[in-house]
């Protein structure tokens, strides 16, 4: 241990380039020294600081604070303090500091001096504000985003990667009360009140959406019904969007639930209406085009009388195909289509439709032209699969030009059957080709063309084709024409 002058000097010279601003303050307030730290945090010289009090250079809103805590050391109530303040540098500019002081008392226990010592702490309390006031917009901007998402008609889910319900808003609060009267437990999959687009079917566990969300699937449209009760329940329309992090890995997804409820109920009145309709007109038509096929073979008639017979005949038939139409797409409502399966030949089903769509073909100045061998055999019904091979066909040759072609092939690719049908009709425009299944749904082109037709053919071909687990797909260019191809599966039984 140092002892004498030299322990002295080495503590003096110790203070004086201690990195921490270092003082001793009388009772009275007064600095009596300020060591090289603190004249350089302060902007004045030593000489400057000596007899300077320690109200002068405190912030004037953190003074009262201060002089409590220094007068409180004096009366004895306390030995040291430490406390954050402002400190006015000799330019006018603020100092954060950290500031600790201990009372020093004489043998009589009278006070000689109170020790500062100081950090800089401005940068990290400037930190400190910024950061602040970032969580404070961040606070905000969730809040405006909460009441954004709490003010739409729209259930609004996230869920993390491993199906743990991260947020929702309140419509979707709403409907999980209806869908989990008992209660949700907030993970993806949980089973309830929770039913397929036919409203009967209860979903299982991989077939919910939250489960197909978790397992990182995108989708649009995914109906649903939820609640048993069939005057509350309610129809929804559900989508999914992955989450990704930075790296690009699955780190959940967000589901949106529309309500669709009027929509589902409207289509559902109206399939009944028609179906209704379609099923009273059937059976006088049947009865009208079967008396007029007698009476246009009926060897007395006169030639004109003929004639118009046949017109009404042509339009009396037409009439029946539509109203079989109307009939078979309320029938498919559910998606379910009857089949009552038997051995075919896909090539003599096709080369049939090939032959009745031929007068037409001929009439319209459309070359008809086949590449079709066989036998192809498959188990289907023969009627369904004959009425999507006829209205493939019909179509291509209704939207052909005079002087144009439809070409009909037939492959069979790795255990399918694959029948094409490509014309060089008016084409779809690519806005028109996703509606092309869609009931009732006509192109601007096929409008504007007065074309027969009310939009329902090929979506009872498409869910013909879906019911024997085969594929259909439309392809078009407008001016150049389209392609049509059904793949089916082969094989006898």
């Amino acid at each position: 241990m140092i002892e004498g002058p030299g322990a002295e000097r080495l503590w003096q010279l110790t203070v004086e380039h201690s990195p921490v601003g270092m003082t001793l303050v009388s009772p009275d307030g007064r600095l009596r020294t300020a060591n090289r730290a603190l004249c350089s945090m302060l902007g004045y010289t030593e000489d400057e600081l000596r007899g300077m009090l320690f109200q002068q250079l405190t912030h004037v809103d953190d003074l009262p604070g201060h002089q409590d805590l220094f007068d409180a050391t004096l009366s004895g109530e306390r030995a040291s303090y430490r406390i954050v303040k402002r400190c006015m540098r000799a330019d006018g500019s603020t100092l954060w500091g950290d500031l600790s002081v201990a009372l020093v008392r004489d043998d009589d226990g009278e006070p000689l001096h109170l020790i500062g010592q100081i950090h800089d702490v401005t940068e990290s309390r400037h930190h400190e504000q910024r950061l602040s006031e970032a969580l404070d917009l961040i606070d905000r901007q969730r809040r405006r985003a909460q009441a954004i998402l709490d003010s739409v008609d729209v259930g609004i889910l996230l869920l993390d990667q491993h199906g743990h319900y991260e947020d929702w808003n309140r419509h979707h609060h709403v409907l999980l009360a209806l869908s989990f009267p008992d209660g949700h437990r907030g993970r993806a999959g949980q089973l309830g009140d929770v039913f397929a687009a036919d409203g009967t079917t209860v979903l299982g566990h991989h077939d919910m959406p939250s489960t197909r969300a978790v397992r990182g699937e995108e989708f649009d449209d995914y109906r649903i019904w939820i609640g048993a009760d069939p005057l509350t329940r309610r129809a929804l329309s559900v989508s999914a969007r992955s989450v990704v992090d930075a790296t690009g890995e699955h780190n959940g997804a967000v589901l949106a639930y529309s309500d669709i409820t009027d929509l589902m109920r409207a289509v559902r009145s109206r399939e009944d209406f028609l179906a209704a309709v379609s099923h009273e007109l059937r059976t006088p038509l049947t009865s009208v085009v079967g008396h007029l096929e007698l009476l246009v073979d009926r060897p007395d008639l006169d030639a004109g009388v003929a004639d118009r017979l046949r017109v009404v005949r042509r339009n009396a038939t037409r009439l029946h195909y539509l109203v079989a139409d109307l009939l078979e797409s309320a029938q498919q409502r559910d998606g379910h289509v009857a089949l009552t399966r038997t051995t075919e030949d896909l090539a003599a089903l096709l080369q049939d439709a090939a032959e009745s769509a031929g007068p037409a073909a001929e009439a319209g100045g459309v070359t008809l032209a086949t590449d079709v061998t066989g036998p192809v055999l498959a188990h289907v019904d023969r009627e369904r699969v004959r009425q999507v091979f006829d209205n493939l066909v019909s179509n291509a040759v209704k939207y052909t030009e005079r002087g144009g072609r439809v070409d009909l092939r037939l492959e069979v690719v790795d255990g399918e059957a694959s029948v094409e049908v490509a014309d060089t009709g008016i084409g779809i425009d690519p806005e028109d080709l996703d509606h092309v299944f869609t009931p009732f749904y006509r192109s601007q082109e096929a409008r504007e063309r007065v074309t027969p037709g009310v939009g329902l053919g090929l979506g009872i071909a498409r869910a013909i084709v879906i019911a024997h687990r085969g594929r259909i797909e439309v392809t078009s260019t407008p001016g150049v024409g389209t392609t049509v191809r059904a793949t089916l599966p082969v094989g006898a039984g």
